[in-house]
């Protein structure tokens, strides 16, 4: 019974995220909260270079808040996604990065060693359902991790934070990631907390390198607060902090390199109005 609680089995994924889910995941602060800490271990995980920019993609991108937590790293990124619906919403809210419109389990075809890295947050496991006839969750997990590791530098590494449903799903697609091309494997952070136990799948295509450690239980000395951890980054780094008035006029500015149109500078630019938060 409890699987049917999984959004996977209630419909595909271009079907369950319409214009409702895609609305929740710009508004419900939970869920924004989860999705950004997720993405900051996901970023931990890929051990990029601390005084590069780099350009990352973003796979299942949904409403661009992963991308955002790229943005405040200082790193470029394209995002891919099945939901028309989720990336009307990413457009809505102005994100900085490239936005596809794309079935993962077709292909994420891009020019050879495009990419420095990859990310995905809760998405990797919709690739193991035959949604439709025609589909094969053994030949689309191929598919996509094959194009996949072309599209990325021989540096670079891919991380997956997913929800497995059993460990034959972890087998299906490790198996195919690996016969792909890729070395890695899984790790799984709080491995012995029920909500806080998550699975990242860390692949790499420069070779076999040991795997990062997991975090521990909760209240564990070695946890890492990655929320607190941002902060510390981008003080050390110089960058604003978000929503202030200073990270508004840098982010126009970026907006207006890529040739998008922006509003005008004004003395109202970034102020705190009344009754709105």
């Amino acid at each position: 019974m409890a699987s049917s609680k999984r959004p996977e089995h209630k419909a595909p994924p271009e079907v369950y995220y319409d214009e409702i889910e895609a609305k929740k995941y710009s508004q419900n602060s939970r869920m924004i909260e989860i999705q950004e800490k997720m993405t900051e271990r996901a970023v931990d995980l890929l051990t990029l270079p601390d005084d590069a920019s780099c350009l990352i993609l973003d796979i299942g991108c949904g409403s661009g808040l992963s991308g955002g937590v790229l943005e405040e790293h200082g790193h470029m990124w394209v995002g891919v996604d099945i939901s028309t619906a989720m990336l009307n919403v990413a457009q809505e809210r102005e994100v900085d990065g490239d936005l596809i419109l794309c079935d993962a389990g077709q292909g994420v075809y891009f020019r050879a060693g495009s990419f420095d890295g990859a990310v995905s947050i809760s998405a990797l496991q919709w690739l193991c359902n035959a949604d439709h006839r025609n589909h094969s969750p053994v030949k689309r997990l191929y598919k996509f991790f094959s194009s996949l590791y072309a599209s990325l530098s021989r540096t670079a590494r891919a991380v997956f934070q997913f929800y497995p449903e059993n460990s034959n799903q972890i087998e299906l697609i490790t198996s195919q990631a690996m016969k792909a091309g890729f070395s890695g494997g899984l790790v799984v952070d709080y491995p012995n907390s029920t909500k806080a136990k998550k699975f990242f799948l860390v692949l790499m295509t420069g070779g076999s390198t040991p795997l990062p450690k997991a975090l521990g239980v909760e209240n564990d000395s070695n946890s890492v607060n990655y929320s607190n951890k941002r902060e510390f980054v981008k003080q050390i780094r110089g960058k604003c902090i978000k929503k202030t008035r200073d990270w508004i006029l840098e982010k126009k500015e970026r907006r207006r390199r890529q040739g998008k149109l922006v509003r005008e500078d004004s003395k109202y630019t970034g102020r705190k109005r009344s009754g709105k938060f």
